[in-house]
């Protein structure tokens, strides 16, 4: 079944969201994720960037930019 305009809507913020995460969790002078251990942020850091690759992989967007989510998902890849 075909994605609503608003259902891809919401999941395009949703990656946006997760492209904070990995941002924020990389970055060493955030507070973000300090509380967990290296392993710990490089999980959740890959588990984001998975979550943005396969919303990136879907066909059937329309003009949303991906570039910043793209990068997002290259630095967690090199981190």
């Amino acid at each position: 079944m075909a994605r609503t305009a608003e259902e891809k809507a919401q999941m395009y913020n949703a990656m946006l969201g997760s492209v904070s995460v990995i941002t924020n969790c990389l970055d060493a002078s955030n507070d973000f994720c300090n509380d967990m251990t290296d392993a710990e942020k490089k999980e959740r850091v890959m588990r984001s960037a998975g979550y943005c690759s396969a919303g990136v992989a879907l066909a059937d967007w329309g003009s949303e930019d991906m570039s910043t989510i793209n990068a997002a998902v290259s630095a967690a890849e090199a981190a």
